[in-house]
């Protein structure tokens, strides 16, 4: 399945000029874990995810709600998949000399355009500079895989190179027609596009496997999920900070804080809660996970979007009703909560009690909608109140109780 590889400690320095034939990492590569490019890509990426958060909140707080939704969602595959496909390929083919990081930060100047391009997308649907932004990333990654293919002598892992290549290359082309297509068609044309990047690697991989490494891909996705709900907790606060001057006490923020810091500590907590890369053993178990993630990476960054929206109608700044602006924060905490449930939870699960704990905190949180004015801070209670009942349920299990070392994290 791979090439002979050196050491992971040898892909430390890089020397000015200093080239590697690109050979495919070990997937039982011991100590393998995020580099600081991958990192600064990772952080870079955020500024696309707050943009697109930003323009979500404009779009609630007008009364916009299907249309920012759906603008959301079609911006915001762009940023995930391009960040995934980077993921995945520097997993198996990372080898951090220089042209390696030249491609990646072309990619990171990629995401920049792109970011730049998303109020455009949103107000006036106009995709241009979005695409141009895109085409750069995607470009970035077809050189990346074109040299794999170049480095590989074994025919199975050549030939699934040229596919991620080719197809790469060819959706690019695809995204570059919908610049000239009607803005009436571009919606439905990008759904085709979209359909068409996912099905890349499924006919990439279909017959031969590459060498990604279990561990470092929860690890990245982990960093990933940590970083936007950091995004989350930031536009948080400085959404309470600008409301500060237009309240006469902080009591008519405090419910909508309190609320969002307990659903994003709860969430961070449930989503870490579970060793994901134990099921990360081939594309049948990775593939789905790695695609459900648009939805916990989407939803994540909307919890904030929502607070935000939540902290504008409390104060008057978006005239929209209080069940709109909690259902803003309400709805992708649910979906947050469903899905990941679906893809970690459900399979670490010892008894049915356990295994119901996220399913029965799905609908309590969508109630929390109803409460008015306190339903954050109620949706941040249901999220605390779910995150202790997994703690205390994982403690009572036979593992907890022969188990000598640190108890379950539950959940």
């Amino acid at each position: 399945m791979t090439s002979s590889t050196p050491p992971s400690a040898s892909r430390g320095h890089v020397g000015f000029g200093a080239m590697r034939r690109m050979h495919a990492r070990r997937r039982d590569e011991v100590h393998r874990t995020a580099t600081p490019l991958e990192l600064f890509f990772d952080l870079c990426f955020v500024v696309a995810v707050g943009q697109a958060g930003l323009q979500l909140v404009h779009a609630i707080a007008e009364n916009h709600v299907a249309d920012g939704v759906v603008g959301y969602l079609y911006v915001f595959f762009g940023i995930w998949w391009a960040w995934m496909n980077f993921t995945w390929f520097a997993s198996a083919y990372d080898c951090d000399d220089v042209p390696y990081r030249i491609a990646t930060m072309i990619a990171i100047c990629g995401v920049l355009i792109y970011a730049a391009g998303v109020p455009r997308a949103f107000a006036d649907n106009d995709w241009t500079i979005t695409v141009i932004g895109y085409v750069v990333m995607r470009v970035a990654l077809t050189a990346q895989w074109l040299r794999a293919a170049a480095s590989e002598d074994r025919g199975p892992a050549r030939r699934t190179a040229l596919i991620y290549a080719c197809g790469v290359a060819l959706c690019q082309l695809g995204w570059i027609t919908l610049l000239i297509a009607p803005a009436d068609w571009r919606r439905w044309l990008f759904l085709i596009l979209a359909a068409a990047e996912l099905l890349v690697p499924v006919v990439a991989e279909s017959r031969h496997q590459t060498p990604w490494h279990p561990h470092h891909i929860a690890e990245r996705y982990g960093l990933f999920t940590i970083i936007v709900l950091g995004e989350t907790m930031f536009a948080t606060t400085v959404a309470v900070q600008s409301a500060l001057g237009d309240v006469k006490e902080f009591s008519e923020l405090a419910p909508i804080a309190g609320g969002g810091v307990l659903i994003i500590f709860s969430a961070w907590w449930i989503y870490f809660a579970v060793p994901a890369h134990e099921r990360l053993k081939s594309n049948r178990e990775s593939i789905p996970w790695g695609y459900g993630h648009f939805l916990i990476f989407a939803s994540a960054a909307a919890i904030g979007a929502g607070l935000e929206v939540a902290v504008e109608q409390s104060i008057g700044k978006a005239h929209i009703p209080t069940p709109t602006a909690s259902a803003a924060v309400t709805v992708p905490t649910a979906v947050y909560l469903l899905t990941v449930w679906f893809l970690h939870a459900r399979h670490f699960k010892e008894t049915l009690a356990q295994q119901l704990v996220l399913p029965v905190a799905v609908p309590a949180v969508l109630l929390c909608t109803l409460a008015g004015h306190w339903a954050v801070l109620a949706a941040g209670l249901v999220a605390a109140a779910t995150v202790a009942t997994g703690v205390a349920l994982a403690n009572r299990t036979p593992e907890a109780k022969r188990s000598s070392g640190t108890p379950p994290s539950g959940v």
